[in-house]
C-alpha cells in the first residue's frame, strides 16, 4: 500500500484535504478520494469539507484553480509527526 492510499484510508477528511487542497485543484482530490474512499464522494462529504476548510480560512483561493493556505491553516497532526515518511 503506498503512503497516499494510506493516508486518504486512516486519516480523517478535514485533514486530508487541509493537507493536500493546497496545491491541488478539487478534481485532483476527487480523483485520489475516488481510488481510495468513493463512499466520501458519493455522500457529498468531500465536497462539504472543501466549502467549509474555505469558509473556516483555512483554504483560500489563489491565482486559478488551486487553493493556497488560509489565514486560518495549520498543518495537520499526520503531517507534523512525518506519520507516512518511508
Amino acid at each position: 500500500m503506498n503512503s497516499i492510499e494510506q493516508i486518504v484510508k486512516n486519516e480523517p477528511i478535514v485533514d486530508i484535504v487541509t493537507a493536500f487542497g493546497v496545491g491541488l485543484a478539487y478534481p485532483s482530490l476527487d480523483r485520489m478520494f475516488s481510488r481510495y474512499r468513493f463512499e466520501v464522494i458519493a455522500s457529498g462529504e468531500l465536497l462539504s469539507t472543501y466549502a467549509q476548510l474555505f469558509k473556516e480560512g483555512v483554504l483560500a483561493n489563489g491565482e486559478g484553480p488551486v487553493p493556497i493556505k488560509g489565514p486560518n491553516w495549520k498543518a495537520p497532526q499526520f503531517v507534523t509527526e512525518k506519520r507516512y515518511v518511508e
